[in-house]
């Protein structure tokens, strides 16, 4: 299992490939890679700067593996998420998971991103034109987490 909190890019290849390294049980991998837009809310988005609080995120996306380990046949697991300045079309976020068979990690992989995106403690301000603004949690994100309770 991986887990990094870094301002560096990170290599999608690369990383797919450390996913399954020496696993020859892995029949599925599913990866979601988030980049950052160019515009939100009707507004162009020319910058956008991620902000966590170190020690408590690293502690948080553990948890979030476990937790899928726990519902899911997870082989691997790999979280990272960049924080720093950020511009459109950058990397932000790459969450993999190596299984067995594919439908435990598409599951895995959507439950992780899921909860990363609501309960993992980062801050993203958004520079636009008109200046910069703090992003609001997205009420969406919490309706889609009511899916993985009725799971337990």
């Amino acid at each position: 299992m991986k887990i990094s909190i870094q301002q560096h890019d990170f290599d999608v290849s690369t990383e797919l490939n450390l996913l399954r390294k020496d696993l020859p049980g892995v029949g599925g991998i599913n990866i979601f890679v988030g980049t950052v837009r160019d515009t939100h809310l009707g507004d162009e988005v020319q910058a956008m700067e991620l902000e966590h609080y170190p020690g408590m995120t690293e502690k948080a996306l553990e948890e979030i593996i476990e937790q899928a380990k726990l519902r899911w046949d997870v082989q691997n697991a790999t979280i990272i998420h960049r924080v720093g300045k950020l511009m459109p079309m950058d990397q932000i976020v790459f969450v993999g998971v190596a299984s067995a068979h594919r439908g435990d990690a598409y599951a895995a992989c959507e439950f992780m991103m899921d909860y990363l995106k609501t309960s993992a403690p980062f801050w993203k301000k958004e520079y636009t034109p008109n200046g910069s603004r703090w992003v609001d949690a997205r009420t969406s994100d919490d309706e889609r987490l009511k899916k993985w309770a009725l799971n337990t």
